[in-house]
């Protein structure tokens, strides 16, 4: 396409599949006054816990004066397709693409259909971190926690494509930017921008806060990362020592698990319907949260900084991982724990 072309393009797209990064395309249009501009295409996963958060979380975006659009592309490989044809007008016709799951295999396969000058990466929790890294490599996008396998001819096209999509061009003129509240460094020739949660603090709260303690759960064992009885020892070990009452579910988390966790700990489980950087604004919330290695460990601290709540960060022994996780994943975790420890400054 020429720059006369592009100078008609006026239009910011987002592709979302999860809670946590809609709230984060909606930080990033907050920071840079582009709420009205911004148009969503949400693509929900199958999850029923997922897409209740995601409803929410659409609302709320066009609450806040986004263009929010529901599409289901895994219904079946037919519908996949359909949604990519319908996508294809608005990949051509925008001007800035902005991807909150660079290793989702559906926007890696419409990637080739967009033809935009400039691109944006929200955060997706501690992905980003693996996405800064392979990307910095020049590796294929593949996410942290899932162990190599059998190689894919088609994957590893789209997989690479994605990689030099993601990559600012001089020759293309492609800008990128990098939007995110993790402990990373984009790239050479990657704009960056501080996630500071600023919407977030500006539409909820500030919270009220009691004298109680609370414990995050994470999905590591969904991932097939950690061992389940482990880590329930582990959430029964840290329930004990600061009396939590409550356990903070992730969206993943099985039912099965989490009704071992409450009659095995006392502890009363919360589904949130939202991303957990707006039920704690939303309050009430416990003066200590105690959390596994995960993304709330560097959000929580920018979400909470007008408040007294103290953010703890429990540690994963390399005894809890599982025998096909990943290599490299216990470093992966503690390096998430320690980053935190350092920034935030953290118990």
């Amino acid at each position: 396409m020429g720059s006369k072309h592009r100078k008609q393009k006026r239009t910011t797209l987002a592709l979302v599949e999860s809670p946590a990064q809609l709230l984060n395309v909606i930080e990033w249009a907050f920071h840079h006054g582009l709420l009205q501009q911004t148009r969503l295409a949400v693509l929900p996963p199958r999850d029923p816990a997922t897409r209740l958060q995601l409803e929410a979380m659409a609302e709320l975006a066009r609450d806040a004066g986004l263009t929010a659009t529901w599409y289901e592309p895994r219904k079946s490989a037919a519908s996949m397709v359909a949604v990519a044809w319908e996508l294809f007008p608005k990949l051509v016709k925008a001007e800035r693409l902005v991807i909150g799951d660079p290793f989702s295999r559906f926007v890696q396969a419409v990637l080739p259909l967009a033809d935009v000058s400039d691109v944006v990466v929200v955060d997706d929790g501690t992905a980003t971190i693996s996405f800064i890294a392979q990307l910095t490599r020049g590796d294929r996008l593949t996410r942290w926690h899932l162990a190599e396998g059998g190689r894919d001819v088609v994957i590893d096209l789209l997989s690479e494509h994605a990689r030099d999509f993601f990559t600012p061009s001089k020759r293309d003129g492609r800008t990128v930017e990098v939007f995110t509240a993790m402990p990373v460094q984009g790239p050479e020739g990657t704009r960056q921008s501080a996630n500071t949660f600023a919407w977030t603090r500006s539409r909820f709260g500030p919270p009220k806060v009691r004298d109680t303690a609370d414990v995050i759960g994470t999905s590591l064992v969904e991932s097939g990362v950690v061992d389940a009885d482990r880590y329930l020892a582990g959430v029964m070990a840290v329930a004990e020592r600061f009396g939590a009452g409550r356990y903070f579910a992730h969206r993943r988390e099985s039912d099965a698990k989490l009704a071992t966790i409450e009659a095995g700990t006392g502890l009363t489980v919360v589904r949130p319907d939202v991303p957990l950087e707006i039920a704690v604004r939303r309050g009430p919330v416990s003066r200590l949260m105690v959390s596994y290695p995960s993304t709330v460990t560097h959000t929580l601290p920018l979400v909470l900084v007008d408040t007294p709540v103290q953010l703890a960060v429990a540690d994963v022994p390399a005894a809890w991982l599982q025998p096909g996780a990943p290599i490299g994943a216990g470093d992966f975790l503690e390096n998430v724990n320690s980053t935190a420890r350092k920034r935030h400054k953290l118990a």
